[in-house]
Formats: structure tokens, sequence, C-alpha cells
């Protein structure tokens, strides 16, 4: 049997997805789901300790020639 997440069905899915494209508007859908998307990914990368290293910065001290 094929679960979908928080026990939702087809109907309430269809009506969750309606009340979102009132609210947000189609225009700004992509937008709204993109900074969704990466916010999950930041979430599962911080939840799972698989944070890249801190870029560092360093300084050229050679002198031209």
């Amino acid at each position: 049997m094929n679960r979908v997440p928080f026990n939702l069905g087809g109907g309430e899915l269809v009506f969750v997805l309606v009340i979102v494209l009132i609210v947000f508007g189609a225009g700004k859908l992509p937008d709204v789901l993109g900074q969704l998307g990466r916010g999950v990914k930041t979430f599962r990368e911080e939840a799972t300790g698989e944070n890249k290293p801190a870029a560092t910065t360093t300084t050229d001290t050679t002198k031209p020639s």
C-alpha cells in the first residue's frame, strides 16, 4: 500500500494545492517552491551532519616579478 505523508488522500492533496495557488498565485509558485526546496535541503544537511567545510580565504603573499 502506497502511503502519503501525513496520511493525506488525493482529495485533500488537491484541496491543499488549490489553496496554495490562491494564496501565492501561479506566478510566484515556482519561487516559493524553490525556496521551500532549498530550506528542506539545508535542514537535511544540518540534521545529518553533512555540512560542507567553511570556505577559507587565503591571501597571496608572493610579490609579482
